[in-house]
């Protein structure tokens, strides 16, 4: 996939008030501080479609890019360290449950983990929410510029190995760096092709 245009739409905290269409959205989301911001503009080609902090906690709202005219890119609030108040949290956490089970025009979610930490209670939990409401969702592992090629391969399958306690198969996962580009025509030919069979049906 080429990225022509990718172009800021709409922020809120409201889900009823997210675009009305049924233009296929793919949500990104993880802990504070996974590199989601990083990630997005290394997919979109954009240095600062999505805003980078250092500051985790920055996303603090449901923000619609529209990438190509033809799907919504949806940056979602990070889960878990946030240095933000514990009202704000739960907020955070009530319309990010709400934008999965009412978000129809949703096509998958994509879950970011730092590939240099062990798994995280979290994300596991997170994912197990994505599992039991039917949410379609791939695992994009980040920061693997910072591993050799061997540890990556160790990192993954221990992961794997974790998911395999409790899932029947591994979810759909990637392996990315945003400061190499590494998986991103991997996750945009993904996004392609899930685009293409929802075409097919229509």
């Amino acid at each position: 996939m080429v990225i022509k245009t990718a172009e800021f739409i709409i922020s809120n905290s409201d889900v009823d008030k997210c675009p009305n269409n049924q233009i296929p959205e793919y949500a990104f989301i993880g802990r504070s501080n996974v590199g989601k911001s990083s990630l997005i503009n290394m997919l979109t080609n954009h240095k600062n479609l999505a805003k980078t902090s250092g500051k985790p906690g920055k996303t603090q709202l449901i923000n619609h890019f529209m990438i190509n005219k033809e799907w919504f890119l949806v940056d979602l609030p990070g889960y878990g360290y946030a240095k933000v108040s514990k009202t704000a949290k739960r907020k955070f956490q009530k319309f990010i449950t709400n934008y999965f089970e009412k978000r129809r025009q949703l096509v998958s979610a994509f879950v970011l983990v730092d590939i240099r930490h062990e798994p995280q209670k979290i994300d596991l939990e997170f994912m197990e929410y994505l599992g039991i409401n039917q949410i379609p969702f791939s695992i994009i592992f980040t920061k693997a510029d910072k591993l050799k090629p061997m540890a990556i391969e160790r990192h993954v399958e221990a992961y794997c190995e974790e998911l395999l306690k409790t899932w029947e198969e591994v979810p759909n996962h990637f392996v990315t760096s945003s400061s190499k580009a590494i998986g991103r025509e991997d996750v945009l030919q993904f996004i392609t092709d899930t685009n293409a069979e929802i075409e097919a049906l229509r």
